[in-house]
């Protein structure tokens, strides 16, 4: 219902004793009612019959919340909560004296107020029109509260309470007389976003109440929603901070560090995945692997695989049967037959653990697994780093199908000498460029960057994050991928001669 241009609803009629600039509540001793109209001065949905009669003053509210207000720059919808007709009447005249763009609706009590704010059942959407929310509520203190379980301990705030329960997003207005001032600061306190004195209200203090109680809902909204996303951000966090591998490495007298970056922004997971386990027969087994993709179902696919590895290694799975068990869990988990998954998998053989003079000196040996990922580094402490041999790599997991015998996955087998050192990444590092051209940092880039740092003296994860920051700093700037890596070294036996 569009307002005119003095500002008042259509079909509402002045009453006498209702003038321009009056305030709100001076007349109820003395404002008379005037004769009936086929319009009534401000709409009220008391029947049926008054719903039939004025379809055009009784909307049918559906949609989100009122606390945005007009969405298509129209008039407030102002739904005003009072039982005595002279107020009411007043409240409309105050409105069209303050110039305001207000499309008022009039209800006697809070029931019927609720018809008019709750939103229509689904069944009843389906072919009807929607119609604007209301933008405000001006709710009159001692207005029946409607209240079917009346409390005894009465603080004069039951019918507030009762409309804040029912429409919570909708702002609210109180009105009070001069005696009830306390009454409207407790209103406020309890969730009101104003209150107005009825023998001091004006019309345009009337419409900047209104106007200020809009912006205050929809700051709380809006500080409310920030709130939900800060609790839901820290429950994502903790989800996937706990996500993240912890290695069972008891007894194997090795030394583990590792570090990983999401390429995604405020994230903890991506789609890299790492782990290492110590079986009972004192073999290590290292994984780290990287799905294609950023997303978050990349990252659940990443943790269902590395869940699945450690579980298949534990129930004594290895070689191109685990890697083969393991491509048939990427077939079942990806959401399409183009993801696939690069892995690394290292198997350290028991012994040579330096734990007695008899190992002193001796190397070790370990089994290397490519499918379709970039070779570990391996860092010893006469030479420059130099990559492990990747010409026994098999395909990436998912590209090929196994039961034809096109993937395959055959082992390296890699001597480790005294002092080894073992760094696993992804390719996150050492796809990053180099300058602002187009060159990429590559294997050999990273050999080379991380020699210079092992010479330096750095060691652990001071060397790890060097590395990264020298790889970003090239780079000009983070790395858009996802990045893990992980540094295996054999720990120094501590020799005390006497």
């Amino acid at each position: 219902m569009p307002a005119t241009g003095d500002g008042r609803a259509p079909g509402a009629a002045d009453l006498p004793g209702a003038h321009d600039g009056a305030r709100v509540g001076h007349a109820r001793s003395h404002a008379t009612t005037g004769p009936a109209t086929a319009t009534p001065p401000i709409p009220h949905p008391r029947s049926r019959a008054a719903h039939a009669s004025h379809p055009s003053h009784v909307p049918d509210p559906s949609g989100p919340p009122a606390a945005d207000g007009p969405a298509d720059g129209g008039p407030l919808r102002l739904l005003v909560i009072e039982d005595d007709a002279s107020d009411a009447q007043l409240i409309k005249a105050a409105v069209a004296d303050s110039g305001a763009s207000i499309e008022i609706h009039w209800a006697r009590g809070l029931d019927q107020a609720t018809e008019l704010l709750a939103p229509p059942a689904p069944w009843a959407r389906r072919g009807r029109s929607r119609t604007p929310e209301f933008g405000c509520v001006l709710l009159d203190l001692a207005a029946p509260a409607d209240l079917p379980h009346p409390s005894d301990a009465s603080d004069g705030l039951e019918g507030l309470h009762e409309l804040l329960r029912r429409a919570p997003h909708t702002p609210v207005v109180v009105l009070t007389d001069a005696a009830g001032a306390e009454l409207g600061a407790a209103a406020v306190a309890a969730g009101a976003q104003d209150f107005l004195l009825k023998h001091e209200t004006d019309g345009p203090l009337l419409a900047r109440a209104l106007r200020y109680a809009v912006e205050r809902k929809r700051a709380d909204e809006s500080q409310r929603r920030l709130v939900e996303a800060e609790l839901r951000g820290q429950e994502n966090a903790r989800l996937q901070r706990h996500l993240l591998p912890t290695p069972l490495l008891d007894g194997a007298g090795l030394s583990f560090t590792r570090r990983y970056r999401p390429g995604r922004r405020r994230a903890l997971l991506g789609g890299d995945f790492y782990d290492a386990v110590r079986t009972d027969d004192g073999a290590v087994h290292v994984v780290i692997g990287d799905v294609c993709g950023h997303g978050p179902d990349e990252a659940a696919l990443g943790v269902a695989l590395r869940i699945a590895w450690r579980t298949l290694v534990f129930a004594g799975l290895t070689g191109e049967a685990l890697l083969t068990t393991l491509q048939h869990v990427l077939e079942h988990e990806r959401r399409s037959d183009e993801i696939f998954a690069t892995l690394c998998m290292l198997v350290i053989e028991p012994g040579g653990t330096g734990s007695d003079l008899d190992s002193l000196g001796a190397g070790e040996r370990a089994r290397l697994y490519l499918a379709g990922h970039p070779a570990p580094l391996l860092l010893g402490r006469d030479h420059e780093p130099v990559s492990l041999p990747a010409d026994l790599a098999g395909p990436a997991l998912g590209l090929l199908p196994c039961h034809d015998g096109q993937a395959a996955w055959p082992a390296h087998e890699v001597e480790l000498r005294p002092g080894w050192r073992l760094l696993l990444y992804t390719d996150g590092l050492i796809e990053g460029r180099v300058g602002a051209g187009s060159r990429r940092l590559g294997q050999d880039g990273l050999a080379d960057l991380v020699g210079d740092h092992q010479a330096a003296g750095l060691t652990r994860g001071r060397l790890v994050d060097s590395a990264i920051a020298e790889v970003e700093e090239l780079n000009g700037g983070a790395l858009t991928d996802d990045v893990a890596v992980l540094l295996l070294e054999r720990n120094p036996v501590q020799l005390i001669l006497g």
